[in-house]
């Protein structure tokens, strides 16, 4: 009966223990091949999002639409050299969608007014370049922080407006090349402060990334559940907080690749699709440009982009750029897939 006892306590000591810390997976280390012009704003914290559209007929006349989120929008070519600028100020975030005929709709996260976020709207014209803008719709109450954008069955073009405070508002935005206008359909929310977002449009899932505690999964059809589910923690490890920009790599039915900036550690953390299995890291270290540190936005497009990026391109704000004003540094994906092998079990240090 002593031994019972005994062990049944022992037993409950064992439950109580804390779980075992979670092995850090090794980091590799790509360079940037292609680096963009500062943005205007100097010493502060500025540049923040990117987004990429691909050009099918000249991959490598491909542009780079990115904020300064003190001042306004910037439009890059590949080269990095600034090609446009709309002075529209507090633009936090970014997202485009190539339309076909109806255009390029690019949407930002408009935060110059903090209590009502809005969502300015613009065709990208990519003969001038050009941003022609459309208007702005409501983004919610609160301060605008991120945006995506998912089209939908139906034409429209669903904006994903992501608010400090923790608010998600999904945003059906009617465009027909011209003008555009938006009516809010469905709220979602996570615990804290979330920014980087993106839409798996293959399986309709949203991913947000809530700074200080990880990656939540939600679907994102406008007549789906609003439950989420936090698929990747924050372990300080693998991923460090603050967890910033996300973007994704599609490749067939479901697989691919989730990317998230873990902004407390200077790096990137790969994630396998569809099960988010930890795939990989790797952070950008210096080469023919400077590293890059406290990464806020990112962005991801497979493809051709022409000599310089053959397999897809990767971007990334960097946060110092010393002494420079802040700017965003451009990589090849073949190069982080070929360091990292994300095909591969995560490896361990």
């Amino acid at each position: 009966m002593r031994r019972f006892i005994f062990l049944a306590i022992a037993g409950l000591v064992s439950c109580d223990r804390p779980a075992p810390a979670p092995v850090a997976t090794r980091t590799e280390s790509v360079t940037a091949t292609a680096e963009t012009e500062p943005v205007g704003t100097a010493k502060e914290d500025a540049a923040d999002d990117p987004a990429i559209w691909r050009n099918p007929g000249d991959p490598a006349a491909s542009l780079i639409v990115a904020t300064d989120k003190k001042a306004g929008l910037h439009v890059y070519g590949l080269g990095g050299k600034s090609l446009a600028f709309d002075p529209a100020g507090r633009l936090n975030n970014v997202d485009l969608v190539d339309l076909g005929e109806r255009g390029i709709l690019v949407a930002a996260s408009d935060r110059n007014d903090e209590a009502n976020a809005k969502i300015q709207l613009y065709r990208l014209d990519p003969a001038g370049p050009r941003l022609i803008k459309l208007g702005a719709v409501s983004g919610g109450k609160g301060e605008a922080y991120g945006i995506c954008l998912s089209p939908a069955a139906d034409g429209s073009v669903h904006a994903f407006s992501v608010l400090k405070q923790g608010l998600i508002e999904q945003v059906a935005i009617s465009y027909d090349g011209k003008a555009a206008t938006g009516k809010t359909v469905r709220s979602l929310r996570v615990p804290s402060q979330p920014e980087g977002c993106v839409v798996d449009t293959r399986t309709n899932k949203l991913f947000i990334g809530e700074e200080r505690a990880g990656i939540w999964q939600f679907d994102s059809r406008a007549e789906g559940p609003t439950e989420g589910k936090l698929v990747a923690r924050v372990d300080g490890r693998n991923l460090v907080a603050d967890v910033e920009g996300l973007a994704l790599s599609a490749e067939g039915a479901d697989a691919g690749w989730l990317v998230a900036s873990s902004q407390g550690d200077n790096s990137y953390v790969i994630y396998r699709l569809p099960d988010m299995a930890l795939a990989g890291r790797f952070r950008i270290a210096k080469g023919q440009f400077g590293s890059v540190e406290d990464t806020d936005g990112i962005a991801l497009a497979l493809g051709d982009f022409g000599s310089a990026f053959p397999g897809g391109l990767f971007v990334a704000q960097d946060g110092k750029n010393q002494p420079s004003a802040q700017n965003f540094k451009l990589v090849p994906w073949a190069a982080i897939t070929g360091a990292v092998k994300p095909r591969q079990s995560a490896r361990a240090n």
